[in-house]
């Protein structure tokens, strides 16, 4: 099973200290990864590599801006490798970034 490596510290100093703002956006974050995540798959399905861009870059983004490590890594080379007009690494990794997302529900 992969790793989440979230570095809550780093989430808390971008929300100022606030624990309730940070549980608020977890919870954003969590029903719109569902929603990339169900993107991706479907653009795995589809053989649509700019799908696999956008919804990566999705998560990407906002993983990174918590400090969720694992979740930005997986997204950030699903996203490359769709730039290379592929959706190989997406589906390769499509079951590791729904386990994080699962890692990461139970959190909240």
């Amino acid at each position: 099973m992969a790793d989440l490596l979230w570095n809550k510290t780093f989430a808390l100093e971008q929300t100022g200290g606030d624990e309730e703002l940070l549980e608020e956006l977890l919870i954003l974050f969590t029903d719109s990864s569902a929603s990339d995540l169900e993107l991706l798959r479907q653009a795995i399905a589809a053989d649509d590599a700019a799908g696999v861009v956008r919804a990566a870059h999705s998560l990407k983004g906002a993983s990174a801006s918590l400090g969720i490590e694992g979740i930005r890594q997986v997204s950030m080379l699903m996203e490359s490798d769709g730039r290379d007009n592929s959706v190989t690494v997406a589906r390769e990794n499509i079951t590791t970034l729904a386990e994080l997302l699962d890692q990461l529900k139970n959190l909240t």
